[in-house]
């Protein structure tokens, strides 16, 4: 193997890069002339291109390159660009991987390129094995994957266990369909509600690349409008690619296109599918013979061929942001891909994001909106109950509903089912003492304690201990109050007062995705909402100061965002529908629902980030770890001139007994987080700053673990 590529080859094996560097430059000194490619062994070697460049499966940053390999004659036929093969990487070594143990210094990884010699001149290690003559990366797909891997400062092997799914030998087997003749051009169907709705549609099916941002109107027409747009670009012989949040979303869209085109005309690529059907899915997309794709996030890489449109449904939804490394943002990758492959462009929600917003401000893409007067059709009435209407409410006091809340269900239930919103799942989540209102801790971890249900002790969120004798250490109080009311508390107080209608949850351990068309009552967490036949009669939704409140800069969105998301699935203000937020009326988001203009949020919310410098107007990176290792981190890396260094803070302590969550330090670690903001255009050379400082870092010796980077972090507070 080439050294400059970081390859070893004969005595030199297992040496250190330091050393092999030194060889290198000892043979150039020395003016050796050029050997031809061979084995250590002395293995026959193929006539043609006896070198494969080969990409291992090694997902470290001082790594991230290419490696060179001899190809033995017995390989040749199969050892192709874009199969997967195993090297010798390492003698001795060895790495753990999907559970199975890979011992004698072999490691996966990809074959890139054959090449007729290589720039070194000792022998090369040779292929071991080509696992399987399936051509699985495409230059397309290694592309993208550079390009991702670069604006998340990550390594290509990591983006690459992203987008290439596990092999499967029996779903490679297994002989794909022949490709269908493209379809005719769709009628434009609801779209033609929505100024140049139509008119994007129509471009589609010509052949044209629309890039658009579109504010879906409320109601169930979101997933034919989807498939419409999907249908028209088959039409013109391209592939598409929609990425939805949730199963329940690829459901949806996947029936309207099975009820628009029949089936094995898409692909459908979701985890729930389970390992073999999904890689046989994903198959079929990569030998063409399927040129349409529906999935959750993972389907963002899906080698659909000559693709003419990729589209994202709900882009401020959190599963939308991978959690594994480099944890890019399917809205980010499709948008490279749209860039890369010269296709159309559609980004849709029933809300706004900022991310959005700018996209439609800097003229990339063009707005997709219905008028106000479409929009006051199709949306239900949106009523607010505030501090000062609950402060004049005896029964707001005595209950935890309000009276217009009450007159509302009550109203709603004489013509079919009522969605409650709840911030929080479980019964009583959050307990706080009666007299000073102090949170309830456990004595033991600190954890919160809440009410598993009525009557039973209290218990820690954390570590599970039971507390029946707890006392507040602030003022010495026994008694407790609820804090946060959770969704089963929710459920049972309505199933009290309203005992002849039957109570329906919908969360995390259980959510449900449709509902009768009965009345009934159906409480949910935020993003579990079942759909209603016909629609809800009418919604509340519970405890807006519980989203609002959150110290991140994204709570109003987030919060506006889950309430028209919720709202969206009521009837109309014409058919009778109502929603009431109880939440204050005056705060932006709120306004915002009642007057059903989430664009308008978004634009103002835009507006006063680019004041204050704050994403996605800049761009920013979080450094976390240990204090010293941070300062040491941010002394060593080159940093762009305009770069701006804010921090670091501590972050947080993560507590033993509680489940430790995406980008948390280590239990009882105490780390610090550094931000680090750059102006437009500057993106790109931080990303690689970045990258260069963890690579040097860690080919000296340390850690990936001891130092974190992310691009453009969700949490920002």
């Amino acid at each position: 193997m080439s050294s400059e590529n970081g390859s070893t080859g004969g005595g030199a094996e297992g040496a250190p890069p330091e050393q092999l560097a030194l060889i290198r430059e000892s043979v150039r000194k020395a003016q050796v002339p050029r050997a031809k490619p061979r084995t250590w062994r002395g293995a026959a070697l193929a006539e043609a291109l006896p070198v494969a460049r080969v990409l291992v499966d090694k997902g470290v940053l001082h790594l991230d390159r290419y490696f060179d390999y001899a190809v033995p004659a017995e390989l040749d036929a199969d050892a192709q660009p874009g199969v997967r093969v195993r090297v010798r990487f390492g003698a001795g070594r060895h790495r753990v991987r999907d559970g199975r143990r890979e011992g004698g210094g072999l490691i996966g990884g990809f074959l890139v390129e054959r090449l007729a010699e290589s720039d070194y001149s000792g022998p090369l290690a040779a292929l071991a094995q080509v696992v399987s003559p399936e051509p699985v990366l495409s230059e397309e797909l290694l592309q993208l994957a550079r390009a991702v891997a670069d604006r998340y400062a990550g390594s290509l092997a990591d983006v690459l266990q992203l987008a290439v799914p596990p092999r499967n030998a029996r779903a490679e087997q297994r002989p794909s369909p022949a490709p269908l003749p493209p379809p005719g051009a769709p009628e434009t169907g609801s779209w033609g509600r929505y100024e140049h709705g139509a008119a994007f549609v129509e471009s589609l099916a010509a052949g044209g690349a629309p890039r658009a941002v579109w504010n879906a109107l409320p109601g169930p027409d979101w997933s034919d409008e989807l498939a419409r747009a999907v249908v028209a670009t088959l039409a013109s012989g391209r592939g598409a690619l929609v990425v939805l949040p949730d199963g329940r979303a690829v459901a949806r869209v996947d029936a309207a296109l099975t009820a628009l085109l029949g089936e094995g005309r898409h692909a459908v690529l979701t985890a729930d599918a389970g390992p073999e059907k999904r890689y046989r899915e994903w198959l079929a997309v990569r030998r063409g013979s399927v040129r349409a794709v529906v999935g959750t996030r993972a389907a963002m890489f899906a080698p659909v061929r000559n693709l003419g449109l990729v589209a994202i449904w709900e882009d401020g939804d959190d599963s939308h942001s991978e959690q594994h490394a480099p944890q890019p943002h399917a809205r980010e990758v499709l948008l490279l891909r749209a860039a890369q492959d010269k296709c159309g462009f559609l980004l849709g929600s029933w809300s706004c994001t900022v991310e959005a917003a700018q996209l439609v401000e800097s003229g990339w893409a063009r707005p997709l909106v219905a008028g106000r007067e479409q929009v006051r059709a199709a949306a239900p009435l949106v009523r607010t109950v505030g501090d000062g209407d609950l402060a004049r409410d005896e029964a707001a006091r005595a209950a935890r509903l309000p009276t217009l809340a009450w007159q509302a269900v009550r109203e709603g239930l004489r013509h079919g089912p009522v969605l409650v919103q709840v911030p929080r799942r479980g019964y009583v989540p959050r307990m706080a003492c009666a007299n000073c209102r102090a949170p309830a801790r456990c004595r033991h971890c600190s954890g919160p304690l809440q009410a598993q249900e009525s009557g039973a002790d209290v218990r820690c969120e954390w570590c599970g201990r039971e507390d029946g004798a707890w006392h507040c250490p602030q003022c010495g109080g026994f008694r407790l109050r609820a804090q946060i009311v959770g969704a089963r508390r929710t459920a049972e107080e309505l199933g009290r007062a309203f005992p002849a209608v039957p109570v329906r949850t919908s969360g995390r351990e259980h959510v449900l995705d449709t509902v009768p068309a009965a009345p009934a009552l159906v409480v949910s967490t935020p993003g579990a909402e079942p759909v209603a036949e016909g629609g809800y009669a009418a919604a509340l939704l519970l405890d807006g100061w519980a989203m609002l409140g959150r110290p991140d800069l994204r709570a109003g969105e987030d919060a506006l965002r889950r309430w028209i998301g919720a709202a969206a699935l009521v009837r109309p203000q014409g058919a009778g529908g109502t929603v009431v937020i109880v939440a204050e009326p005056t705060l932006r988001p709120v306004q915002a629902l009642v007057r059903w203009d989430p664009v308008g949020h978004a634009v103002r919310e835009l507006a006063e980030r680019a004041e204050l410098g704050f994403p996605p107007v800049s761009r920013m990176a979080a450094v976390s770890g240990a204090a010293e290792t941070v300062a040491e981190f941010l002394r060593a890396v080159e940093l762009p001139g305009d770069a701006q260094v804010l921090g670091p803070v501590p972050v947080p302590v993560t507590t033993a007994g509680r489940p430790r969550r995406a980008g948390e330090p280590p239990y009882g670690e105490h780390w610090e987080r550094a931000l680090i903001r750059v102006p437009p255009g500057s993106g790109a050379a931080l990303a690689s700053a970045l990258k260069a400082a963890q690579a040097a870092r860690m080919a000296r010796g340390g850690t990936e673990a001891a130092v974190r980077v992310r691009i453009d972090p969700p949490d920002i507070g």
